[in-house]
């Protein structure tokens, strides 16, 4: 089994920063693509960035420039660096994984982090 416990969320005003980690353990061989989602309420899950193992990123439009997306293969761990954040930021953010073990591929989500920006 895979477990991905994700952290650093909270409360903050717009403008400010955040940094979101998110640690993958358990039955890992490796790791490919690493990702940060978000969903509010009566919404879709949306995709924030995501990074392969190799380092190449990807965005939506909406975060360019203020988010940045890294990850430590040594410690299966991906980050979220999250600046200049504005109100429509304001979600729960999920990490995701796609994991390779020796019972084949499979994606794995954390529990999910809440972030608020207020006004």
């Amino acid at each position: 089994q895979v477990q991905l416990v994700e952290s650093g969320g909270g409360l903050v005003q717009a403008g400010e920063s955040l940094k979101l980690s998110c640690a993958a353990s358990g039955n890992i061989l490796r790791i490919n693509t690493m990702g940060w989602y978000r969903q509010t309420p009566g919404k879709q899950r949306e995709l924030v960035a995501t990074i392969l193992k190799i380092g190449v990123t990807n965005y939506a439009d909406s975060v360019k420039g203020r988010f940045t997306i890294s990850r430590d293969n040594a410690r299966n761990t991906v980050y979220l660096q999250m600046n200049s954040l504005k109100p429509e930021d304001t979600a729960v953010y999920y990490c995701e994984a796609d994991v390779v073990n020796y019972g084949g591929s499979r994606d794995y989500w954390g529990q999910g982090t809440q972030v608020t920006v207020s006004s």
